[in-house]
């Protein structure tokens, strides 16, 4: 179950591809920041949509938005990642997927008749006093970026 808007939202503190500790209260009070959650590094789905937020990146900063990508892939696997594509913002590693179950994105999944665990790809905006503003489900990976820079400029700017 993923938190209600308006509720703050969950706090943590968890390692980038660089291995620096990234805290969400860091941009309380300073910027919007849009925390999406994807499945796997190097999958065809995830580099859409972090090359996506790369493409846009400039857009992003000049609106005062910080980016962060979430997945349960390693440090090392991010790190990988974001040289491959030149990603310039952080990727957060929740190998222990913590993270992913404050967010209620950590969820039963099935493929193939098949059902595991896995991340639902989700999109949290989060403004800029730490309340969960929009939550984007099921997200379709061509133009996302866009979607939800369009909803932030029509919504909280």
């Amino acid at each position: 179950m993923y938190p209600a808007i308006g509720s703050r939202a969950p706090s943590f503190s968890a390692p980038d591809a660089n291995g620096q500790r990234i805290s969400l209260s860091s941009f309380r009070g300073k910027k919007i920041v849009v925390l999406y959650f994807y499945p796997k590094d190097n999958t065809s789905g995830c580099t859409k949509e972090a090359c996506g937020f790369r493409d846009a990146h400039e857009l992003y900063q000049q609106a005062g938005i910080q980016v962060l990508g979430v997945s349960p892939d390693s440090v090392a696997s991010h790190q990988k990642f974001a040289s491959k594509y030149a990603l310039p913002f952080p990727l957060i590693s929740d190998e222990d997927k913590q993270i992913c179950e404050a967010y209620g994105v950590w969820q039963e999944k099935s493929m193939y008749g098949r059902k595991y665990m896995g991340v639902a790809r989700t999109t949290f905006v989060i403004d800029k006093q730490g309340r969960i503003a929009h939550i984007f489900e099921k997200v379709k990976t061509t133009g996302h970026d866009q979607e939800v820079l369009e909803w932030i400029r029509a919504n909280l700017q």
